[in-house]
């Protein structure tokens, strides 16, 4: 439980974040936690009257140091910095604090890995598995979707019905900083939707009283579908397709970045379509597997 002095400022930052910059659920929830966090670290080592003012920047250090210790991977300690970072440029905004002890902190440098993606047979064969059932068509509605654009799986579960334009085969995207972007579905996604919709979806909605009218994917007793629906279907899937262990929702945003760009997209729309704000960010995408190196080589150099 966080002390009194924590928990007014930590209400005061949710309601702003939630408020002025209007935060989706997902942030406003991991600030919430690493600011809590935070909290109980400082609070179990200084007394529960501490308050955000009278942390300094060895705290800080000594907050690292722990997270450290704790086996923390260094994108999870730069998230829980980054948390940290926008709670004390609320406060300063605010005047409770003069200065922030996190300010100085850069972020630590990561190791750079390479996403994890599929070759496309194996897209093909996690995309023919789902049955006819409701659950089926929406399971592969879901999986198509995903593949066909690239969306984030909290973008999957946020859309509406109203959101989708089947004739022209696009879907309207809500995405973070809450941004818009308009994608296309592609032929395959168009059609796993409307069997979705014309056979799947209505049986899923008559089972909840009264039906949900305007979100798109309904879970089997016809209420929102979660982020963490999505993914216990993806590994259900994933095991029977006899997969590499790992493969998540996100991974078919990985597939659909790295098969565009093996087949000539261009960076900066790849960019658009997966609604990232900076380029630098796509830029991991153009990896490209080795067999496809070869290949580009032998058909480019002269004396290939």
């Amino acid at each position: 439980m966080v002390g009194t002095a924590f928990h007014e400022r930590l209400a005061g930052f949710i309601l702003y974040l939630q408020g002025e910059k209007q935060a989706s659920s997902c942030t406003v929830a991991a600030y919430r936690s690493d600011v809590e966090q935070f909290a109980a670290f400082i609070e179990e080592r200084l007394g529960r009257n501490v308050g955000p003012a009278d942390v300094d920047e060895w705290t800080i250090r000594r907050y690292l140091g722990w997270l450290n210790r704790l086996g923390h991977k260094k994108a999870s300690m730069n998230r829980k910095l980054a948390s940290l970072k926008a709670f004390y440029r609320y406060l300063l905004k605010e005047g409770m604090v003069e200065s922030s002890p996190v300010a100085q902190f850069a972020g630590l440098r990561r190791e750079k890995q390479l996403p994890r993606f599929l070759i496309y047979e194996e897209v093909e064969k996690l995309l023919s598995i789902p049955d006819s059932t409701p659950l089926g068509l929406r399971d592969r509605a879901i999986l198509e979707t995903l593949y066909a654009t690239g969306i984030r799986v909290s973008e999957l579960v946020g859309l509406s019905i109203v959101n989708l334009d089947l004739y022209t085969g696009c879907v309207r995207v809500l995405g973070k900083g809450r941004r818009e972007r308009v994608v296309p579905l592609g032929q395959y996604a168009v059609k796993a939707l409307r069997d979705y919709l014309s056979r799947g979806r209505p049986e899923l909605a008559a089972r909840r009283k009264p039906p949900l009218e305007d979100a798109l994917f309904l879970n089997h007793c016809g209420g929102h579908l979660t982020a963490r629906g999505v993914r216990e279907r993806m590994s259900h899937y994933v095991e029977k397709a006899a997969l590499t262990r790992g493969v998540s929702p996100h991974t078919l945003r990985h597939c659909f970045a790295t098969h565009l760009l093996e087949r000539g997209a261009d960076l900066r729309v790849v960019q658009e379509l997966l609604g990232h704000a900076r380029l630098t960010t796509t830029q991991i995408y153009t990896h490209l597997s080795q067999s496809k190196l070869r290949e580009v080589y032998r058909q480019a150099h002269p004396r290939a």
